[in-house]
């Protein structure tokens, strides 16, 4: 029996005017994977992030996903004047959760309860992250797409990340993780290369 799929992209193209970014890429993700995609800034990763999330049209080629979505861009979407827990209760609406006992859990394995009534304008970079990523897991989303999700971390909480990433695949979530650098290899089921417009399985550590 197939595994269950979460995310099909089949034969996507992209391009701007006469530049061609994407040409023919195929990837599935299923369900209860950890999954890499590494590649050199300006190889289309970006391009590729917006299109598997929905942000961006393909040129050519289909896109299917088959569950509710996390996405935690590069750069967090958030705003300065407001304080972590401001942030978690506007998310709770946006998401209609009923109470934020996920959120606040999420908070704590990554190591940033004490900053709840901290303003995210006077946060440290490493700190700002978490937040991004909390904001991204809190509706507990069966696919996951983290673009850099642990850039400015520290060692304690890139630790704390693996720990968490292992966890949510361990649960049954699929977790695509995206980086000019992959380290850690081991943690993934398969690494893929973008590169020149197609990705390529590398396989993993």
């Amino acid at each position: 029996m197939a595994p269950e799929r979460r995310l099909h992209i089949s034969d996507v193209h992209k391009s701007y005017g006469r530049r061609s970014v994407l040409r023919g890429v195929d990837f599935t993700v299923s369900a209860g994977s950890l999954t890499g995609v590494v590649g050199e800034n300006g190889s289309g990763k970006s391009t590729l992030l917006k299109i598997a999330v929905g942000q961006l049209t393909p040129s050519r080629g289909t896109v299917r996903r088959f569950s509710a979505l996390g996405y935690c861009p590069q750069q967090a979407v958030v705003n300065d004047t407001l304080t972590v827990a401001q942030h978690l209760r506007l998310f709770q609406v946006a998401y209609r959760l009923p109470d934020l006992e996920r959120a606040w859990e999420l908070v704590d394995l990554l190591g940033f309860a004490d900053e709840r009534r901290t303003q995210v304008g006077r946060l440290s970079g490493g700190t700002r992250q978490k937040l991004n990523l909390t904001l991204a897991l809190m509706h507990d989303p069966p696919l996951l797409v983290l673009d850099e999700p642990y850039q400015g971390f520290d060692w304690d909480t890139h630790q704390r990340f693996w720990h968490l990433a292992g966890r949510l695949r361990s649960q049954g979530r699929s977790v695509v993780v995206v980086s000019h650098l992959l380290h850690d290899l081991q943690h993934f089921d398969m690494v893929h290369q973008l590169r020149d417009g197609r990705l390529y399985p590398q396989g993993a550590a």
